[in-house]
């Protein structure tokens, strides 16, 4: 895979919890942009649908299945009946979303998701406060229906200052999950 030069390298917190999803396994990249994320699962093994409202940026892979959708302007989801093994979610937020990502995994299935957070307005985009997670917003948002396995909040350097939030959770019926505390 030759590395596109306009677009950042993979998330390390994406990275870091891929191995979690089987390999062959069904992932959802949404709003996957040039496939920052869609490419390197595919080449581990895993089968994309890549979905964002324009998909001719993304590069063709026998693993990829791309789907052009506007989910913000009343389109409805267009994965409905759809379940995954993994669903990964960076740099983008709809909060409407939120429950169908959940509803979407399979018993056992990873949710991966990394966006911006307030406080991000003094670094750079997003600074409209509609598309920056409020304190604690993500994890809540999961925490009641996943297993939350990791999650943290803060600045971060790599790939560029930015302020996030990340959580990484399980489609998992264990009522408990441990908790990091956010960096």
């Amino acid at each position: 895979m030759s590395e596109d030069p306009v677009s950042p390298p993979p998330s390390t917190w994406v990275m870091r919890f891929l191995p979690l999803i089987p390999k062959g396994g069904a992932v959802l990249d949404l709003a996957c942009g040039r496939g920052r994320h869609a490419l390197p699962m595919a080449d581990t093994g895993l089968n994309v649908t890549a979905v964002d409202r324009d998909v001719n940026l993304l590069p063709c892979h026998d693993r990829i299945t791309a789907i052009e959708a506007d989910l913000e302007e009343g389109g409805g989801w267009p994965l409905a009946g759809c379940d995954f093994d993994g669903v990964v979610v960076t740099n983008y937020l709809h909060r409407p979303l939120f429950v169908v990502l959940a509803e979407s995994l399979r018993p056992g299935g990873v949710l991966i998701y990394e966006t911006f957070a307030v406080g991000n307005e003094a670094f750079g985009r997003p600074r409209n406060p509609e598309f920056l997670l409020r304190d604690g917003e993500l994890l809540e948002a999961f925490a009641g229906t996943l297993s939350v396995i990791a999650y943290e909040a803060g600045k971060v350097d790599h790939p560029s200052p930015a302020v996030v939030q990340r959580v990484a959770a399980i489609n998992s019926p264990v009522e408990t999950a441990f908790i990091p505390q956010p960096v």
